[in-house]
């Protein structure tokens, strides 16, 4: 069965390639992007499209994707997050790790979207059947705040808050080691790792990206970071970090010792959002503890007695 799903190209995708950008979009492999071109699956207001085109700010595609009857209608159904904002154009969630934000190919259920379509059924409604209401993402190991839109306007206009770099957002980070400045900003290229596709990394003539960081604490080898995104690249906080020779804890990906790939988790939180909401023009600024986890992590470490 065939549905069509629709994608946008906005600011805060970092790719140059049309299969590059869609692979990671539709979390396909590359090579089922490119066939999905060449077979004319993926369409755009009538052009003739390449894998090695350049997106840009405002493309639109149609895709073609077959998916399983199950999946051509999103299961509603109970998942666990927090609640801490809602009225009635948008909502802020605290997500916990290890929930992955929306459905995918192989993953159909039991994410945050089906949860969202339970709670909130008028999400159904939105036109990305896929990604309701998602305006941002939070890898599924990092837990905190997200904001998710409720109606189709606000869904456009958070995405534009998100373009124009008007939403602030604020991570604390257990990372491995201390920086030699204990303070100031990385602002190392990113791109995919040209040896792992499925990895970012600081690559030559990649895409511009700048992280602020402070390290407010470190003991026995492991530092509390508090770090600011001025830019929204894939894994930005995790790679920018690991480049320093500090990989957060839990990201064995990004060069934590591979045995804490069994914490299940990256120890990276989104503790502060604020933005300026779209209907009401007031400044909404939201504040999330760290985890209980983190805490726990750190006693065990021996870091606080």
């Amino acid at each position: 069965m065939t549905t069509i799903q629709k994608i946008e190209v906005t600011a805060e995708e970092n790719f140059d390639r049309l299969d590059v950008f869609l692979a990671e979009e539709l979390e396909f492999t590359r090579n089922r992007v490119q066939n999905l071109i060449k077979r004319g699956h993926i369409r755009s207001d009538g052009r003739k499209l390449k894998s090695s085109m350049n997106v840009q700010k405002g493309d639109k595609f149609l895709v073609d994707v077959q998916v399983s009857e199950n999946a051509m209608y999103l299961r509603a159904e109970p998942v666990d997050f927090e609640v801490v904002y809602e009225d009635e154009y948008l909502l802020v969630i605290n997500k916990p790790a290890g929930l992955v934000v929306h459905p995918s190919p192989g993953n159909w259920r039991n994410t945050l979207v089906n949860g969202l379509v339970y709670r909130y059924p008028e999400l159904k409604l939105l036109t990305n059947w896929l990604r309701p209401g998602i305006v941002h993402r939070l890898d599924s190991g990092t837990s905190g705040l997200m904001v998710v839109a409720r109606t189709q306007k606000m869904s456009k206009d958070l995405q534009k808050l998100f373009s124009d770099r008007e939403v602030d957002k604020n991570y604390i980070a257990l990372a491995h080691g201390k920086p030699k400045r204990l303070e100031g900003t990385i602002s190392g290229p990113l791109d995919r790792d040209p040896d792992n596709f499925l990895k970012m990394a600081v690559v030559l003539g990649g895409k511009s990206s700048l992280t602020g960081y402070k390290v407010l604490w470190t003991k026995n080898n492991i530092s509390m970071v508090k770090f600011k995104l001025f830019t929204g690249r894939t894994h930005q906080i995790r790679v920018h970090f690991s480049a320093l020779g500090c990989p957060l804890v839990g990201d064995a990906v990004y060069g934590a010792p591979k045995e804490e790939a069994e914490l299940g988790r990256v120890y990276l939180h989104s503790w502060r959002l604020s933005f300026v909401h779209p209907a009401t023009n007031e400044r909404m600024t939201f504040r999330q503890n760290i985890p209980e986890c983190f805490i726990e992590y750190i006693k065990q470490a021996g870091i606080r007695s």
